[in-house]
């Protein structure tokens, strides 16, 4: 376990340094910084209601991770497949589990560090009033946990084809498909056809559901264990996926 830690790390390292050598990485950060803040200022009427709290803010959250995390989700395996340099990869003496950990480590990384670049907001609410900073503590805890979900979702899709393109729009389209599933009108939907057990699965499936729990300050065991537990099994897929197209 520890070997593998380290392998892991080393591999992160190195992803994580990768992501710094094109403009991309800023240009990302930047639009994720602006776009958060522009939904929560002007679209969410932060400065309208009168409340000393960023719940506008992170409100956006989920579409907007809809569409930036498979974004970075799509280069993991996809551009390692194109260019030939999987194979390369497999050589090394790291194993697949340590490569998927570190590229998977190195993406939440650079996403955690888009979420600290917005620390001006939580400086924005303090001058403005006496914030519940608990709240705003454990709504950045469950914006983390959440973009981990997408982007393990979007590190399988990655490993599946060699095109970018069509790994961002699958990985969106699972992603959003998560996020549905707790509406109303999906629910009313699904109960016309399914037994109600299987209904409330589809329900308990839902990313919304469980990070608007989190947002109103309330960090439960089992939406930890949710998120952990969507993490985890789409990086033992991935496993699968990258065990596969090397064994082609």
């Amino acid at each position: 376990m520890r070997e593998t830690l380290d392998n892991a790390w080393i591999i992160a390292k190195r992803e994580f340094a990768a992501y710094f050598s094109t403009p991309l990485a800023i240009v990302f950060l930047t639009i994720f910084v602006a776009l958060t803040g522009a939904f929560a200022f002007y679209i969410g009427g932060f400065f309208d209601r009168g409340q000393a709290d960023l719940a506008p803010f992170f409100a956006y959250h989920p579409w907007l991770y809809l569409l930036l995390v498979p974004a970075v989700a799509m280069r993991l395996w996809a551009e390692e497949r194109k260019s030939g340099t999987i194979e390369l990869l497999m050589t090394l003496p790291v194993s697949p589990m340590e490569a998927i950990l570190g590229k998977f480590f190195a993406a939440w990384a650079f996403i955690g560090l888009a979420l600290v670049l917005t620390f001006p907001m939580w400086i924005t609410v303090h001058a403005l009033g006496e914030p519940d900073n608990g709240v705003i503590l454990t709504s950045y805890l469950g914006s983390f946990l959440m973009a981990g979900a997408f982007l393990a979702i979007g590190s399988f899709v990655s490993a599946m084809t060699k095109n970018q393109v069509i790994a961002f729009i699958i990985a969106a389209t699972i992603a959003f498909l998560f996020t549905m599933s707790g509406f109303e009108m999906v629910q009313n939907a699904v109960k016309a056809w399914l037994p109600e057990v299987v209904t409330q699965a589809i329900s308990s499936m839902s990313v919304l559901s469980h990070f608007e729990r989190i947002t109103r300050g309330v960090l439960e065991a089992p939406t930890l264990v949710y998120f952990l537990s969507v993490i985890t099994f789409f990086l033992f897929a991935t496993g699968i996926a990258v065990d596969q197209k090397k064994a082609e």
